[in-house]
């Protein structure tokens, strides 16, 4: 039976990802996105339709419900069948404004929702089902949160553990790590060199331990990299309206590593992201078909050369993608293995040594190691080729040694012993220290772009443009580079930024992490809070201005910078 065209181009669409780029998503014109028939829209509650209350941000929706007068109007019997139901609905909004999700609303595509953002929805749901005797396992719940947010979640985790339930935390923040009952700190090192316990007990007894983890919960190591360096060029964006910003114009310096800061939800992405980032991308990159907000003028971009934006997104969407491909570190070490003796006499070239093409390649994998086996009914599965043993290679191209080591032996080293290995080889070695630099050391070179975490796949894309020549006068934008991060290599990441800064470039950074912000050469905060009552400049300036000033701007920032910078032994 012929289905019809249209049939058939909606499952071509449906099934490929690569159209995605000809396609657009518009509001239906008749339901006006509520995604309800018009019966269904009519009916009102507390003259509210469902579609106006769940567009509505959490905080404001606490307030609705909260407000007993709203339905002061239901009859004796109405009211008897409504309590229950309001009860459920106070208690689950409740347990969502409490985690700090006050700033999104209940009818978000979740799509659009951050890792950070679901796991807490997700804590709020358990909260809200009252059950005990559970243990909870949560991976970086603090991640995109502020500080203020963050001793929120740290009051919901105890609310969920005093229940009567075991929570685990696995965690990089100084506040969380601070307030557990107890802590399991594996080490020594990342990779290879780790997988130990080097220490578990109480808070007290960390103070007495020597690991790098409790060297920097105690503040006997510090991040300290001051460099007060002076404001004197800027980008001027003025008229931004965009999202809960309205009528917004703001400085920012260049030259500077300048981060802005401000609760979850108070704006940083839309003035950033969505202004900045795509005019920049337009004039310095001649970047086509970027999506640009309207009626915003934005001056001094034209003292820049380019712009590079590191964000989280995958370095590749498929096996064949490796931190050794997307580095260009694969090419010299494949002419180095066409260069060695046996390579030479065999007449092997540098194509014979890569498992994308065929010659070198295991033909029953291609060049994969793994090799999937489809299941009926199931997920498909994979499973190491039997034939080279998940190695890639053909064994011919594997008797290939370079120093006693295979291609594929080479590719299974981390980043750190490859520096080992690769010490006399000034171009590798220099690909290999810029890797090491970002905290990278423990991944290795030939490890599955897919199982890369989003903070690795953004340090890798910055060891690549560290790599480059630089020619100053570039614009780095990141968003959040510590999401995952352990001290040290925070302390690693902000020695980067500032090298970046003294070879003449500029430094936009989002960021909620305490230890930058410290470090910043200027600081943007928005805010006050998040949502509708965000949007706002609440204080620009210096660490040390934007801590001094917090009572009076009202900046959350400030008021837990002033309290980081007393830590400080400057």
């Amino acid at each position: 039976k012929w289905e019809g065209i249209v049939k058939i181009a909606y499952d071509m669409i449906k099934e490929e990802k690569d159209l995605a780029d000809y396609m657009t998503e518009k509001t239906c014109s008749d339901c006006k996105g509520n995604r309800l028939r018009p019966a269904s829209q009519a009916v009102k509650v507390a003259n509210k339709t469902i579609a106006e209350i769940i567009s509505m941000p959490i905080e404001n929706s606490h307030e609705f419900f909260q407000d007993e007068t709203n339905f002061s109007y239901l009859s004796e019997q109405f009211k008897m069948i409504a309590s229950p139901i309001l009860k459920e609905i106070k208690e689950r909004v409740f347990f969502l404004h409490d985690v700090g999700l006050g700033y999104i609303t209940l009818g978000r595509d979740a799509r659009t929702i951050s890792g950070g953002e679901a796991q807490r929805i997700r804590v709020a749901s358990q909260i809200g089902s009252g059950l005990t005797g559970v243990m909870y396992v949560l991976d970086e719940p603090s991640i995109g949160l502020h500080e203020r947010d963050t001793n929120k979640l740290i009051k919901t985790l105890r609310a969920l553990q005093e229940k009567g339930n075991t929570v685990i935390v696995v965690e990089h923040d100084k506040e969380t790590i601070q307030a557990a009952d107890f802590i399991v700190d594996i080490g020594p090192n990342a990779g290879k060199f780790g997988g130990e316990i080097v220490f578990a007990g109480t808070l007290d007894k960390m103070k007495k331990a020597k690991t790098l983890t409790a060297q920097y919960v105690t503040n006997k190591k510090q991040i300290d990299y001051y460099y007060a360096r002076p404001q004197e060029e800027f980008i001027e964006i003025q008229d931004v309206t965009l999202n809960n910003i309205k009528d917004l114009s703001v400085q920012i310096p260049l030259k500077n590593l300048c981060v802005i800061t401000g609760v979850s939800g108070s704006g940083k992405s839309s003035l950033i992201l969505q202004t900045l980032l795509p005019v920049a991308k337009e004039l310095l990159n001649h970047a086509r078909k970027v999506k640009k907000v309207d009626g915003v003028t934005i001056e001094g971009l034209e003292k820049l050369d380019k712009v590079i934006y590191l964000d989280q997104s995958p370095i590749g969407r498929t096996p064949r993608s490796n931190p050794a491909t997307y580095t260009g570190l694969m090419d010299e070490i494949r002419t180095l293995f066409s260069k060695t003796k046996e390579a030479q006499l065999r007449g092997y070239a540098i194509g014979r040594f890569s498992f994308n093409v065929k010659g070198g390649r295991c033909e029953k994998c291609q060049g994969e190691g793994e090799i999937k086996i489809e299941m009926h009914f199931l997920p498909d599965i994979m499973v190491k080729c039997d034939d080279c043993h998940g190695k890639r290679y053909n064994a011919q191209t594997l008797e290939i040694l370079y120093k006693g080591k295979s291609i594929a032996d080479v590719l299974d080293m981390s980043v750190s012993e490859a520096l080992e290995f690769f010490t006399k080889v000034p171009k590798i070695k220099a690909k290999l220290q810029t890797l090491n630099d970002v905290g990278l050391g423990y991944i290795t070179l030939g490890q599955n772009a897919v199982t890369l975490s989003g903070g690795e796949a953004q340090r890798i894309k910055l060891s690549k443009e560290l790599s480059k020549k630089d020619t100053g006068n570039t614009l780095y934008v990141l968003d959040e580079p510590t999401t995952g991060l352990h001290f040290a290599d925070v302390d690693r990441l902000i020695k980067v930024l500032h090298h970046l800064v003294d070879l003449g470039n500029s430094v936009l950074v989002i960021e909620h992490n305490m230890d930058i912000i410290k470090n910043a050469d200027w600081i943007i905060d928005m805010g006050p809070e998040g949502g509708s009552k965000g949007g706002l400049i609440v204080d620009t300036g210096t660490p040390q201005q934007i801590a001094q000033n917090h009572k009076k701007s009202g900046s959350h920032t400030g008021y837990y910078l002033e309290k980081e910078l007393k830590d400080l032994k400057r």
